[in-house]
């Protein structure tokens, strides 16, 4: 097998391998030709080679996200690792497992005028759970002096021996400090930050290894509740009329059926979801935005409950914020084994343990369900909400929001539906999605800037066949996630185009002035049909209901290329289709 001759490129290798990280997304560069070179020619890893590096690292936090596992990250020195930020601050927000190997300079060339070379070391502080910085092997840092090079000295002997412990002592450092990045990426799960010094020559090769790295391995003990904590809840909780349970952001499958069963019959209960909550009950309550934006104060001080439970990421809905900011409930506990948001400025408990384990302390311990009309109450208003928006649905003209419809009723079972964010995941909250479905969305930070190349990561980790639905501006922004070389056949995309961010005509502001226009809605006559000529994409266009009803009947069939949709609707009349819909809802 071939190797880089360099020990510390080897000792990156080999630790990534003893330690399970097998995806590697590589962006060309000659820095990290050690790295590059080592990766490739191990059988081990599946690499990938992508050009551009803010793609290559939404491509990799799409894969981990769907295989749970660390998957790394490659790149040469200089601006090249600044492009990684938006991807590392979303996995940071999300708790995805990513490791970012840069490679970088040795030290005595950085700060003199060098090309291709910035401060990388600790260059993702406040947004990476550890930054591992390696040092140089001293014969690469040509400390170590030859015999010819040498001085007569007295102490030779003893220089040797000190530089050779120097040595050791950094070989220690380096393979501590990469061992421990990688061991938080998969127990905290989130980003960590592997910067690696590398010195020319770059390209040599050896045919067997010089080193044999440690591996430490660390196990973690789950945190048992403590008991006094749960008693002073069991009281609340057994005198509590309205109780709400509220789910962020949740992969699929993380809570078991009898949780859900056990909570939806309890009438002082209620369970709010959204999409990327992935938990279907009949009981539940989706769509937030539903429910709660046609509220009167009188019935907003009604549905305020008295115990809030969340568990999951970031909450979509903003309304559900506000509305819990302003009515607040006397208790609010959040279950993470990571972290706590007080989002809504009353938080008192966080519970450090999954919710699975969380439920299976308490619930059984629940003496009695205390006798209450706030599921019952809040039953009604939601089946209520249900009929008009059917009833909405048949008289609306084609806009985003029938689009929206007629799209999500397309999708086959047991697939995967990956969300732009902005307009798309917010018109995705009003609508039932088939419970088979897994929605996902980059919500850590809510950027527009990664969507497509997470999508297209997911789809080649997994091998549920994949769709995004994405409004214009996220597309066409992250239009270099279609330079990728291993986008599956069955992968499809659907493209809402209303010329522009539509958003904006949703939020205060002068719409339809050349300010607007220009500075906030941004809009364009652009059109996705030529970069999917060039990127080998089938493409297809709908501009009316029917067209889009036919263009549907097939687009999920199979194809010897990937598919896009591309929906063209009125952005003059989406904003007010909408916002007239809270108000028929009512």
């Amino acid at each position: 097998m071939t190797y880089p001759k360099i020990p510390l490129a080897q000792t990156v290798i080999q630790l990534c391998k003893s330690k399970g990280v097998k995806h590697i997304v590589i962006s060309p560069g000659s820095r990290n030709a050690p790295l590059t070179i080592g990766f490739t020619n191990d059988p081990f890893f599946n690499c990938y080679s992508i050009v551009d590096e803010r793609c290559a690292a939404f491509f990799a936090l799409g894969m981990a996200q769907q295989l749970h596992e660390p998957t790394a990250i490659i790149c040469t020195s200089g601006s090249a690792l600044l492009n990684y930020y938006p991807a590392v601050s979303e996995a940071f927000f999300s708790d995805i497992p990513l490791v970012v190997i840069s490679a970088d300079r040795p030290k005595h060339l950085i700060g003199i005028g060098d090309g291709q070379t910035i401060n990388q070391q600790n260059v993702f502080e406040k947004h990476i759970l550890y930054s591992a910085n390696l040092k140089l092997d001293l014969k690469d840092e040509k400390q170590v002096p030859s015999h010819e090079e040498l001085p007569i000295m007295k102490n030779l002997e003893s220089k040797f021996e000190r530089l050779l412990g120097l040595q050791k002592d950094i070989q220690t450092h380096n393979e501590e400090e990469i061992n421990a990045a990688i061991n938080f990426a998969g127990i905290k799960k989130g980003p960590v930050h592997i910067n690696v010094p590398l010195d020319e020559p770059l390209y040599e090769t050896v045919d067997t290894l010089s080193l044999s790295p440690k591996t430490i391995e660390v196990t973690i003990k789950p945190e048992n509740i403590e008991d006094y904590l749960l008693e002073s809840c069991f009281e609340d909780w057994n005198s509590a009329t309205k109780k709400m349970i509220l789910v962020g952001v949740n992969a699929p499958n993380q809570l078991e059926q009898k949780w859900l069963d056990e909570l939806a019959e309890d009438d002082s209960v209620i369970v709010l979801t959204e999409t990327t909550s992935n938990l279907n009950h009949p009981s539940f309550f989706p769509s937030i935005d539903k429910l709660i934006a046609p509220l009167t104060d009188e019935e907003k001080q009604q549905l305020q409950p008295d115990i809030l439970v969340t568990f999951g990421g970031l909450i979509v809905s903003k309304k559900i914020k506000q509305f819990l900011r302003k009515y607040q409930p006397k208790h609010h506990w959040h279950i993470d084994t990571k972290k706590a948001n007080d989002t809504f400025f009353c938080l008192e408990n966080h519970f450090k343990s999954t919710p699975n384990a969380f439920f299976e302390a308490f619930l059984p311990r629940v003496t009695h369900f205390v006798k209450s009309n706030y599921k019952a109450t809040w039953t009604a208003v939601k089946e209520h909400r249900t009929k008009r928006h059917k009833a909405y649905m048949l008289e609306i003209p084609f806009s985003d929001f029938l689009a929206f419809k007629y799209v999500l009723k397309s999708i086959p079972k047991n697939y995967i539906l990956q969300s732009g964010n902005s307009s798309t995941i917010r018109y995705i909250q009003l609508f039932k999605i088939q419970k088979s479905i897994e929605v996902f969305c980059n919500r850590g930070t809510s950027g527009i800037d990664g969507s497509t190349s997470t999508a297209i990561g997911c789809a080649v980790a997994t091998e549920k066949p994949t769709v995004l639905i994405t409004g214009d501006l996220s597309f066409f922004y992250d239009s270099n996630a279609l330079w990728n070389n291993y986008i599956p056949k069955n992968f499809r995309i659907v493209v809402v185009n209303n010329q522009g961010g539509g958003i904006f005509r949703i939020l205060p502001g002068h719409k339809d002035t050349e300010n607007f226009d220009t500075y906030f809605e941004t809009n364009h006559k652009l059109t996705a049909e030529h970069l999917c000529h060039m990127y080998g994409f089938k493409y297809e266009a709908a501009k009316d209901k029917e067209a889009l009803k036919t263009a549907l009947e097939s687009f999920y069939n199979e194809d010897k290329q990937p598919k896009l949709l591309e929906i063209f609707t009125p952005k003059q009349i989406n904003d007010e289709v909408l916002l007239k819909y809270f108000e028929f809802v009512k």
